[in-house]
């Protein structure tokens, strides 16, 4: 019987997940399907029954249920745990619904390797929802020290901060005139998104060496991304930790650590064009 994977969230539409995933699965000969679920919050139990009831083998959790979906688990493992952030769940041995978080690996594995020294870097976070804690964690683990996080809703922040003691808080009011201050700026909102909202303002006073990467992909080159590379800072988009959480994912379904190959880079970049 063909089994069945998806990715949950809303909106959906810019979501490349079934192509990575269906490639993988057309490569290793694997007799599965990846889809969209695009629901609403009420449905989060539906879907926890579908794969306890053996209807769906795996999904993964996209914005803004990255954090809602938690109550609805049996059990949080490793980086979940630690940030209550998930985006891959699975069934275990026991049957019991699992949540895990790839997103941190993802990060680490695209971004935070090419950066040097990042201990001795001021590093800032803007954005305080779903894949933040990601970011914070995977900065952590890779020896950023001083972390900076600036959020439009200033209590996401402070809500953070509990779990993150260490961090920074940056009202977002301040925030434009704050940026000058940092070598690394992570956008872990969803400013930049394709048909969505963007930052209000422009990125003008920044510091020459400032690494600025996006956790966006759709598309690859956000307002913000575009005028800093204009200007020639280093910067990065977000398919590669996208490709690299999914990676992680799919091992966890599969037990099968896939390859990241050109053919499978060259569908994506043409899936956003």
């Amino acid at each position: 019987m063909i089994k069945k994977f998806g990715i949950i969230g809303n909106p959906l539409k810019h979501s490349l997940s079934p192509i990575l995933h269906n490639y993988w699965f057309k490569k290793y000969n694997i007799d599965a399907e990846y889809s969209l679920h695009q629901i609403k919050e009420t449905e989060l139990s539906i879907i926890i029954k579908r794969i306890k009831q053996g209807e769906l083998s795996g999904v993964n959790i996209t914005l803004p249920f990255k954090q809602k979906i938690v109550s609805y688990l049996d059990r949080l493992v490793n980086d979940a745990e630690t940030t209550s952030s998930v985006n891959t769940i699975f069934l275990d041995e026991q049957e019991r619904v699992v949540g895990e978080n790839t997103d941190v690996f993802g990060l680490q594995a695209a971004y935070l390797k090419e950066v040097d020294q990042i201990s001795k870097k001021n590093v800032l976070v803007i954005g305080a929802g779903g894949v933040s804690p990601s970011v914070i964690l995977s900065l952590q683990k890779s020896g950023a020290k001083n972390i900076s996080i600036s959020n439009r809703t200033l209590e996401k922040c402070i809500f953070l901060k509990k779990k993150f003691k260490f961090l920074n808080i940056i009202e977002f009011k301040n925030l434009e005139k704050s940026i000058k201050r940092f070598e690394v700026i992570i956008n872990a909102t969803s400013l930049g998104l394709k048909d969505g909202n963007d930052f209000n303002f422009d990125f003008l006073d920044v510091k020459e060496n400032l690494i600025y990467i996006d956790t966006i992909y759709n598309p690859l080159e956000t307002k913000t991304l575009k005028s800093l590379k204009e200007k020639n800072i280093k910067v990065f988009n977000g398919l590669d930790m996208f490709i690299y959480q999914g990676q992680k994912s799919f091992y966890l379904w599969t037990k099968i650590n896939p390859e990241i190959d050109q053919k499978l880079i060259e569908l994506l970049h043409n899936n956003l064009k």
